[in-house]
């Protein structure tokens, strides 16, 4: 197949980027070992995240390293026995959350989530996908007002700054929004811009629907096949042989699976996470972040879908869903939670780079190689404006964003 661009990845971000450069006229094979968005993009919260504009630093707080160290939360476990080989991307990681680095590393991550809402808008609309979407944001909770009243002037800050709206709700009035709750809380931020997603994996897979509209393939393969030929890039699918023009790793954190054979070290490490259903009870109306123990609550069309934080964690070992435990019960404190849906809970991994930006652009000593990975807690956010800035610059067209801050060349 000549003049193909091959997409290795069929998450939020292969998928968007995929539709963009079929939409811009290209030939494209998506590929994948499964159905698109039944990985990564499968398990998270569901929201679009528009008031994301700071990401995720390593805690800087003694109280918080403490509560991490003894593992005493819903929002952070790890893995002993991983630590001597992750050590290294955390030690990276602690240094880029730093006063001297992260302003820059917010200012261009901000300039990503910026387009999360306006870039999902026409997909969503293109894709038929309406009835998956809300549009009125969802809840930041608070079981105790210290922890409230900064979070307050935080939120009135982000609003000055970048305009990102907020209500911010007492203890009655967060009670009349969320009947379902069993407790008075001390209240909450009700996040504005944002919107919910009711089934994650759904959305992907009817954005995959309209990338096949306008003419684009979907395979089964095995990423781990790709190789370079004097023509271009060869992987072996489930049909056959494919060979293409140029090739677009957006695999997630299985990206380094690819990487390594072709001689890339980028420093790439997983955060874990797990979510489980639950069905039958009265659920929230928005999805809930309980701030103070670390979990999300988020109605689902699966039932209500409680989520753990951050598991530091070797990507495939085997499962320790502690935190979910944890999470259940502090969600069980909350609400008439029935019995969970699943058996076991669901496990994924979130694609993480050390300097918290996601890796996007061409790759420094291949041609006709393409990065679209590494996005962190905010692949399913940022999907539609990652892939359309990754076919902007397969294209050579003047970009949606400065695409200097996210390039693979960052890192040598």
């Amino acid at each position: 197949m000549s003049g193909t661009v091959v997409v290795l990845g069929a998450g939020m971000v292969g998928t968007c980027t995929a539709l963009h450069l079929a939409r811009r006229g290209h030939a494209v094979v998506l590929v994948d070992r499964r159905e698109p968005g039944r990985e990564t993009s499968y398990g998270n919260a569901g929201i679009i995240q528009r008031e994301a504009v700071e990401p995720y630093a390593f805690p800087r707080s003694m109280a918080k390293l403490v509560e991490v160290a003894f593992r005493r939360g819903a929002d952070v476990n790890y893995h002993l026995a991983a630590l001597p080989a992750v050590a290294p991307r955390l030690a990276g990681y602690w240094q880029h959350s730093g006063a001297g680095r992260y302003p820059a590393i917010a200012a261009a991550y901000t300039r990503l989530i910026e387009h999360a809402t306006s870039e999902h808008a026409p997909l969503i609309a293109a894709a038929g996908a309406d009835d998956l979407v809300r549009r009125d944001g969802y809840f930041h909770i608070y079981r105790d007002a210290a922890g409230l009243a900064p979070a307050v002037e935080k939120a009135q800050a982000l609003q000055r700054s970048h305009g990102l709206r907020h209500e911010v709700l007492g203890p009655e009035a967060l009670a009349a929004a969320e009947p379902a709750l069993r407790q008075r809380l001390a209240g909450a931020i009700h996040w504005l811009d944002p919107w919910s997603v009711s089934d994650p994996g759904e959305l992907v897979a009817r954005y995959a629907r309209h990338f096949r509209q306008l003419g684009g393939t979907i395979a089964q393969g095995d990423a781990a096949t790709l190789q370079q030929t004097p023509a271009g890039w060869r992987v072996t699918t489930a049909d056959g042989t494919l060979d293409a023009e140029q090739a677009v790793i957006a695999l997630g954190p299985w990206s380094e699976q690819v990487l390594g054979p072709l001689g890339y070290r980028l420093p790439l490490f997983v955060k874990r996470g797990y979510h489980r259903h639950y069905r039958g009870g009265a659920g929230p109306r928005l999805p809930l972040y309980d701030v103070d123990r670390g979990l999300v609550i988020a109605p689902m069309r699966q039932g209500v879908r409680i989520t753990s934080g951050a598991e530091f964690a070797q990507r495939d070992a085997p499962a320790t869903p502690r935190q979910l435990d944890l999470a259940e019960a502090s969600a069980r404190e909350l609400l008439d939670l029935p019995d969970a849906v699943e058996p076991q809970p669901w496990l994924g991994a979130r694609p993480c780079v050390v300097d918290m930006k996601p890796v996007i652009g061409p790759a420094p000593r291949h041609r006709g190689l393409w990065f679209n990975f590494g996005h962190g807690h905010q692949g399913f956010t940022l999907g539609p404006v990652s892939g359309r800035l990754l076919a902007e610059l397969v294209d050579g067209e003047a970009p949606v964003v400065d695409a200097a801050p996210y390039a693979p060349r960052r890192f040598g």
